[in-house]
C-alpha cells in the first residue's frame, strides 16, 4: 500500500511541477548543525501558484493517515518526498518519537556540559573503556589523595574528550591514556564532557566540527 501510494504522491508531484516553471523544490541535505532535512519553496507570489500550492498540500494531507504516519522505510528507499510526507527512515530499536529528545538528555553541544582540568602526573584518576559500540574512555574512579581528588572537578563516568589540543574522543584505550603519557607538559590539560557515552557519542552528540573549534579555544 506504501508504495502504491507513495506512486500517487510522486505522480501528482511531477504533474504540477510541469504545469509552470515559476515553482521550484530544492531539497536541502541536513549539515553537521541540522538534525533535520529541510525543504525550501521558492515561488512567485501570484493567484494562479498559491491556489496550486494549496491544492499540492491537500494531496499531501490526504496522504497523511496514521497507517502512513507510522510506517517505516527502508533507509536505501527513502527519498526526499518520503521525508517531507512524514515517512521517514526508522529502525526497530528506535522507541523514540521522531523530534523527541530522551528524558536524560545531555547537550553535548553545550560548553556547559564539559569540565576542563590542568592536572600533574600522576594524576589518580583510574580510566576504563567505553564498550566497542560507543569507544574512548571515561574517568572510572578518582584515587583518594590524587591529583584529580584535589582539583575536585572531575567525576566518576566523564568522558575524555581530548588531551591538550588532541581529540581523543572515540580512540582505543591505549591511544587515549597513550596521549596522557606523551603530553610533556607540568600540567597536562584534560577535557571531560559530564555525561554518559551514549550521550556524546550517540546521534545526539556532538559535531566534529563543534568540538574541534571547542577545544581549540
Amino acid at each position: 500500500m506504501k508504495s502504491a501510494s507513495t506512486t500517487i504522491a510522486v505522480s501528482t508531484l511531477l504533474m504540477m511541477g510541469t504545469s509552470s516553471g515559476a515553482d521550484a523544490f530544492t531539497f536541502v541535505p541536513n549539515s553537521s548543525f541540522s538534525r533535520s532535512n529541510k525543504i525550501r519553496s521558492t515561488s512567485t507570489e501570484t493567484t494562479p501558484t498559491a491556489l496550486k500550492m494549496g491544492l499540492f498540500d491537500g494531496v499531501k494531507d490526504a496522504f497523511k493517515s496514521p497507517a502512513f504516519e507510522t510506517s517505516a522505510l527502508d533507509k536505501e528507499r527513502e527519498t526526499p518526498i518520503d521525508r517531507w510526507m512524514g515517512w521517514s527512515v526508522s529502525s526497530s530499536d528506535e522507541t523514540t518519537a521522531a523530534g523527541e529528545l530522551p528524558s536524560d538528555f545531555i547537550d553535548a553541544m553545550s560548553a556547559e556540559n564539559y569540565v576542563t582540568v590542568h592536572l600533574p602526573k600522576p594524576m589518580g584518576i583510574v580510566f576504563e573503556e567505553n564498550d566497542e559500540k560507543h569507544g574512548g574512555i571515561f574517568a572510572y574512579k578518582i584515587t583518594e589523595g590524587g591529583a584529580a581528588d584535589g582539583d575536585g572537578k572531575i567525576k566518576p563516568g566523564d568522558q575524555l574528550v581530548a588531551v591538550g589540543q588532541k581529540v581523543v574522543a572515540g580512540l582505543s584505550f591505549d591511544d587515549a591514556l597513550g596521549e596522557i603519557i606523551k603530553d610533556a607538559s607540568d600540567s597536562v590539560r584534560l577535557v571531560l564532557f559530564r555525561g554518559p557515552a551514549a550521550q556524546y557519542y550517540g546521534p545526539t552528540g556532538a559535531s566534529d566540527e563543534w568540538i574541534e573549534q571547542f577545544i581549540a579555544k
